[in-house]
């Protein structure tokens, strides 16, 4: 018998959607480090996304770089977090690249490097204004790339890029990626040679590609969601790219409790399980389903998108979420599978979660 919640993962579609979105950056100049920490870094996903064209893979965890680098996965890996000085010595032996931002945090990897007797490639952030990691001058982004370049035997200045959008809430934009390209640009002529990478940033940035937006140095996108998430795309940006599937990921919750009751809770009302204030709209009494899967299964019950769009999310505790299943035309029962499309956050905690049980399918 199969176990619930369940997190089922297609591989097949997986490949096609990164075929799509790779193809896309290719036409326009720009290689594609295909992102796996959303999906908890499993690496079948990884090997779909090098074959359906991905040139690198990256990460924010380096434990998940480690069981690729010790699988031989042989394509250059990617760290997207920027190195703590903890990690140092597992960053230089299982991870090839990754994004810097501290001259500190490279002289500890240079003097790794010469230890593990590699030259160690690093991409110089810089803060469009997100306010995240990257120094936050071109001055400063200069110095640091000249120090890098003149002074440190054992770590290659491979590129410059930056971030958007994950913490400021900042667009991508003409304006701003014309920003980096220009410091990649001033960058190059001090060092008399061209850089790898100019890295125009994540999902975010795709949109602004679709529209012929993006300039033309930059030449690397650090893509996950977009591939694996891709209802995010027009939900959140208004983005639509055709031959994309929604159903990489689906989530298959059971039903443990089929009843009608009121939909406003009786009585003095406090705070809920998470300390919040929530409200709650008097429907009257109608028919509702709770599952066995809650927010410390995907972080927020509201990143879930049924499949039966005839359903709607209530709300969640812990390990319950509550369904109205009232305007359903299939009469839901105790036991039946509740299927969902996942949003981000939702995917990266079910995917990580030791409680949601995980199936690979190809």
């Amino acid at each position: 018998m199969e176990r619930y919640p369940m997190l089922e993962m297609n591989l097949n579609i997986l490949y096609d959607n990164t075929k799509v979105v790779t193809d896309l950056c290719n036409k326009n100049g720009i290689n594609v480090a295909g992102i796996i920490k959303g999906f908890g870094g499993i690496p079948d996903g990884a090997k779909e996304m090098i074959k359906g064209g991905c040139t690198q893979i990256g990460s924010s965890r380096i434990e998940q770089l480690k069981d690729l680098k010790e699988m031989g996965i042989d394509i250059p890996l990617l760290l997207v977090r920027i190195p703590m000085e903890s990690e140092i010595e597992d960053v230089i032996k299982y991870s090839d690249i990754s994004l810097i931002s501290e001259k500190g945090t490279l002289i500890l990897l240079n003097a790794e490097a010469k230890k593990q007797n590699k030259v160690y490639k690093i991409i110089l952030m810089y803060d469009l204004g997100d306010l995240r990691e990257g120094v936050f001058t071109k001055e400063e982004l200069l110095d640091l790339a000249l120090y890098v370049e003149n002074k440190l035997d054992n770590i290659e200045l491979y590129g410059v890029g930056s971030n958007l959008s994950c913490y400021g809430s900042v667009a991508p934009t003409t304006k701003n990626l014309s920003e980096l390209a220009f410091a990649a640009e001033k960058i190059e002529e001090k060092i008399d040679r061209k850089l790898n990478i100019v890295s125009g940033g994540g999902t975010t940035t795709l949109p602004l590609l679709v529209t012929g937006g993006v300039p033309n140095k930059i030449n690397h996108l650090r893509l996950g969601e977009s591939i694996n998430n891709t209802q995010d795309l027009p939900l959140y940006w208004n983005c639509n790219i055709e031959g994309l599937n929604p159903d990489i990921f689906v989530l298959k919750a059971q039903i443990v409790e089929q009843n009608e009751k009121p939909t406003h809770p009786i009585g003095e009302l406090m705070v809920n399980a998470f300390g919040e204030h929530a409200q709650y709209e008097d429907r009257g009494i109608r028919k509702r389903a709770i599952v066995a899967l809650g927010n410390q299964d995907v972080g927020d019950c509201f990143k879930l998108i049924p499949k039966d769009k005839n359903i709607k999310v209530v709300g969640a505790s812990s390990d319950h979420t509550i369904l109205d299943i009232e305007d359903c035309v299939n009469q839901y029962k105790l036991g039946d599978i509740i299927e969902f499309n996942v949003l981000y956050q939702a995917m990266l905690f079910a995917s990580l979660s030791k409680y949601v049980y995980k199936k690979l399918i190809k």
